[in-house]
């Protein structure tokens, strides 16, 4: 099995020096995913690393939103999604139509959408956000305007708070992060006394709560390389385990609770890699109309200075 594990991944890299692609691996994707990927991070981070790369292909191994801004950013590349059919809940929870309904209604507001959103839905927005720089992203916003947060809840719940601002949001939520709650966040840290609770923004407000620190993936991953703190409780996805426990050794990590598992996420396999590149399929497109309106909403969130006040 070992062997067989070996020459696949084997296989793999060949494939992917022939097609001049680089493998991307989102941090809540299987162990052996993310072992052989070229780069692991999370989904913009990703997307903006393979757009600086002279790869002619893009494997993104994540979810079709992800994909989409790949191929927004990189319109010359040809972006493959292992499997098609890892989709997001979350970002399924508006739609183009929906959104453009509600702007018909408030043509005044500033929509802010998290990243975890199709194309077409960033190409109706104003400016995107990540769920490390949403505050700063809002904070930016004049403060006379009027602020819609798409598509998280929990993540809009979290801006309003920490930035002080009023705004509203649309009602969808992430499924794997809406499952954390306060009796299996106390359980955990009842076994683990001492350790660091971090919790992903997209957890629901009363376990952002009890968190010593709420940060996005990557803000949890500098977080814990800084830190002088020897174990810590994670409250995200437990894909992103894999990359801690690599890069800090001497450090213990435990998951606040065994629910927090994304299905979407543990779809792609090592075969189903292979096979992509094998076939240079599925090919993941953005329509340039609907590219060219999203990532001006991207590039907006990038003009926006880190200590926006």
């Amino acid at each position: 099995m070992e062997q067989e594990g070996a020459a696949l991944k084997s296989e793999i890299r060949e494939l992917l020096r022939d097609r001049n692609a680089v493998l991307l691996a989102h941090n809540y994707q299987r162990d052996e995913v993310q072992e052989i990927a070229d780069i692991t991070g999370d989904s913009l981070g990703l997307s903006q690393e393979a757009a600086k790369t002279k790869a002619d292909v893009i494997v993104f191994c994540g979810v079709h939103f992800m994909a989409e801004s790949a191929a927004i950013l990189s319109p010359e590349k040809t972006v493959l999604l292992p499997r098609e059919d890892a989709g997001c809940p979350m970002a399924d929870m508006i739609t183009g139509p929906e959104l453009a309904g509600y702007r018909k209604e408030h043509p005044d507001a500033v929509v802010v959408t998290y990243v975890n959103s199709s194309a077409e839905v960033k190409a109706l927005s104003d400016i995107c956000c990540t769920s490390g720089n949403a505050v700063n992203v809002v904070r930016s916003i004049p403060p006379e305007k009027e602020i819609f947060m798409v598509p998280d809840r929990n993540l809009a719940h979290y801006v309003r708070k920490v930035s002080g601002r009023a705004l509203t949001w649309w009602d969808g939520y992430c499924p794997t992060h809406e499952r954390l709650t306060i009796a299996a966040v106390t359980g955990t840290r009842k076994s683990h006394p001492g350790a660091l609770l971090l919790v992903h923004p997209e957890c629901p407000p009363e376990v952002v709560e009890m968190a010593d620190a709420v940060l996005s993936t990557a803000g949890m991953h500098a977080y814990c390389r800084r830190s002088s703190a020897k174990e810590f409780i994670v409250g995200t996805e437990m894909g992103i385990l894999y990359r801690l426990r690599k890069e800090n050794p001497g450090k213990t990590f435990h998951i606040a609770s065994r629910t927090l598992i994304c299905p979407n996420m543990k779809l792609t396999t090592l075969e189903d890699v292979r096979d992509s590149l094998a076939s240079m399929s599925p090919v993941i497109r953005v329509p340039e109309n609907i590219r060219l309106r999203a990532k001006s909403a991207l590039d907006a969130m990038l003009a926006v200075p880190r200590d926006a006040a």
